[in-house]
């Protein structure tokens, strides 16, 4: 006989006494599909432990990884796009910003810090796909400019994340000569004989690949990131033939020499510490 009978059949919760998962408890991985809990996400630096795919994240998760003790100091945090242009499609650049602005909590597509890394001073620029897509805008070169010069005041190392669409439609022409600025701060930077390093994550794209992105002293990129100019389909459209298999990810680019090394996450510290060590 077992040891738990059922007496009645068809039992039933009342609504009201239904116990619900709080929000955020849990997500999905978009490559095995498994669950998984989001206190086991920070921990594994949110890399799936039953795939390794690397999630998606922003700013304030990379600060925390990188950064000793999650201290820093975030630099120009004040700068927010205008809008010269007055750009307006099916609706108006400056609704598209306010929504961004309260959707988000950022003040537009990168945050920079100062702080340390194994006791070692770095600049860090990071930019969030969650802010229109991690559109390259005027602010985005600006802060990226500002962060250089500050780099090159202190004698300080300065590492750039990049996660981004390209560049700014609504910026037209402003956010086009964002890849011309960075990259001759960048230029200044290397005269100042001070590294630059360069991690690109899923997806880097457009004018910030063509640019910043690919013009560090090392580039690295995280697993199975999404990096090209324009995307497949129009490449395929363009030359009229079949795309290699894994074109546009980190490894087809490393076997073709446009990346020195891919880094999993959950060493990325460690990995970017050694190599400010080994270039004091």
């Amino acid at each position: 006989m077992s040891w738990f009978r059922r007496e009645k059949a068809g039992i039933n919760t009342a609504t009201e006494h239904k116990k619900e998962a709080p929000d955020g408890l849990w997500n999905k991985c978009p490559s095995c599909k498994k669950p998984l809990l989001n206190i086991e996400q920070i921990e594994n630096k949110y890399v799936c432990h039953y795939c390794g795919y690397h999630l998606r994240i922003g700013s304030a998760a990379y600060f925390s990884i990188l950064f000793d003790d999650n201290q820093f100091n975030e630099l120009f945090s004040n700068l927010r796009s205008g809008d010269p242009l007055v750009f307006e499609d099916t609706k108006k650049y400056t609704e598209r910003l306010d929504e961004s602005y309260a959707k988000t909590g950022l003040n537009d597509a990168i945050r920079c810090a100062h702080g340390k890394i194994e006791g070692q001073d770095l600049v860090l620029a990071c930019m969030d796909f969650t802010f229109i897509g991690g559109s390259m805008g005027s602010v985005v070169g600006e802060k990226i400019s500002r962060s250089i010069d500050y780099c090159i005041k202190h004698k300080i190392p300065f590492m750039l994340i990049s996660k981004s669409g390209g560049a700014r439609m609504m910026e037209a022409a402003f956010s086009l000569m964002q890849m011309a600025k960075t990259s001759a701060k960048l230029a200044l930077l290397n005269e100042a004989k001070l590294p630059y390093i360069c991690l690109l994550t899923d997806p880097t794209t457009g004018g910030v690949t063509a640019s910043y992105a690919m013009l560090g002293d090392i580039n690295i990129a995280e697993p199975g990131a999404l990096i090209g100019f324009a995307g497949p389909r129009v490449i395929k459209e363009t030359i009229k033939k079949d795309l290699p298999k894994g074109f546009q990810t980190s490894e087809f680019l490393l076997e073709h020499g446009f990346l020195d090394f891919i880094i999993d996450r959950r060493q990325l510290k460690q990995r970017v510490a050694l190599f400010l060590r080994m270039v004091k």
